[in-house]
């Protein structure tokens, strides 16, 4: 159990460095420094950073998992499951304008870097693709589903990387209104659905 233990303590400080300051900066002695492992216990579990890397791509798999299905059984509606991925700028919007995006900086990293985890990384992208996809089309939106998930994973996006450069809270505020806004336009039009017959209307 504890070598469990100290194995997960390493991916998360990793998970954790290779947000804030990049995979490439961090190195080996940075993580230990933070589980206090001795070079010993901790070469017992990784030999490489390569090997610590492919561990936090399934940590952080493994965690948008669990939240997506976490909106899926607390929201009653699709709208509500996307509003709750628009708000993460909102939860996430000190660390957002701090260090980025933790997928976004992840993928652009080893993308430059041509690692060849780069694809592994980007199945974090997919991962909410596929689920604001399945949204969309709960929402009736069948037929330009992805699109739709697209766009709104597009713009999220964007919001992220110019909040951590202008590093302005209101425009992180203005932007997720304008999201908010934008997915009430996606709904199917309320005069699609007729209208329930009133016992006033005779």
């Amino acid at each position: 159990m504890a070598g469990a233990n100290t194995r997960q303590q390493i991916v998360e400080a990793a998970d954790r460095l290779f947000y804030e300051r990049g995979f490439e900066a961090t190195s080996f002695a940075d993580i230990a420094g933070i589980v206090g492992a001795s070079r010993g216990n901790f070469y017992y579990h990784f030999r490489t950073k390569d090997e610590i890397l492919g561990a936090v791509i399934a940590y952080r798999l493994s965690k948008t998992k669990e939240m997506l299905d976490g909106w899926e059984s607390s929201a009653e509606t699709p709208a509500k499951r996307i509003l709750s991925f628009i708000e993460l700028l909102l939860i996430n919007q000190t660390k957002i304008m701090a260090h980025g995006c933790p997928v976004g900086t992840l993928c652009n990293e080893l993308a430059k870097l041509d690692h060849v985890a780069k694809d592994d990384a980007a199945k974090l992208f997919n991962l909410f693709r596929d689920w604001l996809s399945g949204q969309f089309a709960a929402l009736g939106r069948g037929t330009d589903a992805d699109t739709l998930a697209m766009h709104i994973l597009m713009r999220s996006q964007g919001v992220a990387t110019l909040a951590t450069a202008f590093r302005d809270e209101a425009f992180v505020r203005r932007e997720v209104d304008e999201m908010r806004a934008w997915l009430a336009a996606q709904r199917p039009r309320l005069s699609e659905t007729p209208a329930p017959v009133s016992d006033y209307d005779s």
